[in-house]
C-alpha cells in the first residue's frame, strides 16, 4: 500500500473524482450561441461556384443552407428551384438561411405567414427561413420536406442530402452576415447584428424578432403667442 502511494506521488499522476453534485449549465440562448461559438471554415461546406454553404446535423434531423433568394425562389443545391430562371433575374438577390427538418412540430397559429392561395390549407411545419430582417417557420406545400423524404420515419437515407457535410455540435458557419450553429439538439440561425433569428429542432422551434425600434423622442410643441 505504501509502495503504491509512493509511486503515485513520484509519477505525478492525477486521479479524477466524479462530482456527483455537478449540474451542467443550461444551453445559451440562440442569439448568444451565435455570438460566442467558434466559426468554422465554410470552404468545407461549399457546394459549388455559387457560394452556397450547406450542412446537416450529426443526428440527421436538420439540414440547412446559407444561400440566397430571389423573391420566393431560394437557391438550394438539394432541391429543385427557379432561382436561376431568366425571368427571375429582375428580382433582388437577398441572403437567406434555410433549414429543413426530418421530424418537426406544427406551426403555432400566430406564426402562420401565408394563406396558401386563399385556401388557409396546407401551411405545414418543417421549414424555417431567415432573411436579414425576419424569421419565419412553415410553408405552403402538399408533400413532405426533402429531409423528411430522406431521414423521416420512412426515409430513404439517400440522395443529395445524404452527401452533405456534418456541422459539429457547437460550431458555427457564416455567410453574408447570417450565421447558423448546430447546438442543443437542433440548429440556430440568425443575423446577430439585427437580433433576428430562429431555433429549430424535432420537438420545438423559436422565432426571434429583433429589438423593437426605439420610439421617436418627444418634441416640445411650438409655442403659440396670442
Amino acid at each position: 500500500m505504501l509502495a503504491a502511494l509512493f509511486l503515485l506521488g513520484a509519477t505525478g499522476c492525477a486521479v479524477t473524482v466524479e462530482d456527483r453534485g455537478y449540474v451542467a449549465p443550461p444551453p445559451l440562448p440562440p442569439m448568444e450561441q451565435l455570438e460566442q461559438a467558434a466559426l468554422v471554415d465554410p470552404e468545407d461546406y461549399s457546394g459549388g461556384a455559387d457560394g452556397v454553404v450547406s450542412f446537416i446535423t450529426a443526428d440527421r434531423t436538420v439540414a440547412c443552407s446559407l444561400t440566397a433568394a430571389r423573391g420566393p425562389h431560394i437557391n438550394l443545391p438539394y432541391e429543385q428551384n427557379s432561382f436561376s430562371d431568366s425571368e427571375n433575374n429582375k428580382l433582388a438577390i437577398v441572403p437567406v438561411a434555410h433549414c429543413e427538418l426530418a421530424r418537426y412540430p406544427k406551426p403555432q397559429t400566430e406564426d402562420v405567414a401565408d394563406d396558401c392561395a386563399a385556401t388557409n390549407l396546407g401551411y405545414l411545419g418543417g421549414v424555417a427561413l431567415l432573411t436579414p430582417d425576419a424569421a419565419t417557420y412553415g410553408e405552403c406545400r402538399s408533400g413532405v420536406t426533402q429531409m423528411e423524404a430522406a431521414y423521416g420515419p420512412r426515409g430513404s437515407k439517400a440522395g443529395p442530402l445524404a452527401q452533405l457535410t456534418v456541422l459539429a455540435d457547437g460550431k458555427i458557419l457564416e455567410r453574408n452576415g447570417l450565421r447558423c450553429s448546430a447546438y442543443n439538439g437542433g440548429v440556430a440561425c440568425g443575423n446577430v447584428s439585427a437580433g433576428v433569428g430562429f431555433f429549430v429542432s424535432p420537438d420545438h422551434y423559436e422565432l426571434i424578432a429583433g429589438p423593437a425600434a426605439n420610439p421617436p423622442a418627444a418634441t416640445a410643441g411650438a409655442s403659440k403667442t396670442p
